[in-house]
């Protein structure tokens, strides 16, 4: 079988979406029989062919303050690079211009088109622009979408929202851990002292980007609430500096085994965001055992309960504070041990790619996904 990706949502500090691929192209390249090929934005047309493997990056216009990101201004290049390449099946990972472009491909070629509900477009416009875009954006979603030959969404409370718009072709994919690269090992005694926090700090992570979802001025105030002995290290880019906290912060991390070392160095993951997809950074420390404090919003509650961490009200500093000590009055190293073990059980790359292509056969073979491996519980 020949799938192959493309999305806009590629660029120099790309996130979940990267790491989801590039984890599926690791998985492709090793087992017989499947082949990947990629197609994403880039500063000039290039073509890289290894093994079963394909890049291809295609011109498309740098955003301004888009951090690398780029739109492409025409669909009919990116249609013609897709119907050379001759997949089996392509999927779209972005609700943007190459969305359409993959639906059209795919009809050129006659081979089922699948879109991967990465993004809660119509929750993250309405946090940007205000409540008057939820009903424009719910109707561009329902059109969109309903091109598809299925949709994956990553966690369930993302299938329900996309059946309640009407969309029936869709089900359940959670993504996935690489349990050997996130795991409780990679724990570096010496990164405390390197980045200046105090030994017997109570170190508390974020890892990811700053943007208005995340939520981190909930972690802010919250944190002036804990006071000492708690540090928060935040990792990513951009990220805000306020003075008045215990704050340590390193830039964006593109090396994945740094970040994996970072994160088992810690004493508990921390994340205030309400709008997760599935929350493949709160996976990732999970599996390097970490206990997690969340919120119950999103998909979040999917992965996180008291046997792992704990979970506050959204958007209540407050109570996100009573939940961090809420978690260090237990045993926050019982509590990550549970946590990895749910991951390495639950949501291991190879376990969820097994899944995922079951899936991709039976629509190219059949037309449909069958029900017994429509439902995938996480």
């Amino acid at each position: 079988m020949h799938l192959t990706d493309i999305t806009m949502f590629w660029g120099p500090a790309s996130g979940g979406v990267r790491r989801y691929i590039l984890a599926k192209r690791a998985y492709c390249a090793a087992n017989i029989g499947l082949r990947h090929s990629l197609v994403v934005p880039g500063a000039q047309f290039s073509r890289r062919d290894e093994g079963a493997l394909t890049t291809v990056t295609v011109p498309a216009f740098p955003l301004l303050a888009g951090k690398g990101y780029r739109f492409p201004l025409r669909v009919q290049p990116w249609i013609d690079v897709l119907t050379e390449l001759k997949p089996d099946v392509i999927e779209a990972g972005d609700p943007y211009r190459l969305a359409w472009a993959a639906v059209r491909a795919g009809r050129r070629l006659d081979i089922p088109v699948v879109g991967f509900f990465h993004s809660d477009l119509m929750r993250m416009t309405a946090l940007r622009f205000g409540g008057w875009t939820s009903a424009p954006i719910q109707r561009y979603i329902q059109h969109l979408y309903a091109q598809y030959d299925w949709v994956f969404a990553p966690s369930q409370i993302m299938t329900e929202r996309l059946r309640d718009l009407g969309l029936n072709r869709v089900s359940t994919q959670p993504l996935g851990v690489d349990t050997e690269l996130f795991n409780p090992g990679r724990c570096d005694p010496l990164m405390r002292a390197t980045l200046g926090i105090p030994a017997d700090a109570r170190l508390l992570v974020y890892a990811g980007r700053n943007a208005i979802e995340k939520n981190l001025s909930v972690l802010f105030d919250a944190m002036r609430r804990l006071g000492a002995p708690y540090h928060l290290l935040l990792i990513g880019p951009d990220m805000p500096r306020p003075a008045d906290i215990a704050l340590t912060v390193v830039d964006f991390v593109a090396d994945p085994q740094v970040l994996a070392g970072l994160l088992a160095s810690g004493d508990a993951l921390v994340h205030a965001g309400d709008q997760e997809t599935f929350g493949l950074v709160i996976a990732e420390g999970m599996a390097a055992g970490l206990p997690v404090i969340g919120v119950n919003g999103g998909a979040v509650p999917e992965l996180v309960d008291d046997s792992v961490g704990a979970l506050a009200i959204p958007n209540n500093p407050a109570s996100f504070a009573m939940a961090v000590d809420s978690v260090f009055a237990r045993n926050p190293a019982a509590l990550g041990a549970a946590a990895r073990a749910r991951v390495v059980a639950q949501f291991a790359w190879s376990a969820r790619f097994e899944h995922l292509f079951t899936d991709l056969r039976q629509l190219r073979h059949r037309g449909v996904i069958e029900p017994a491996s429509m439902e995938v519980h996480p």
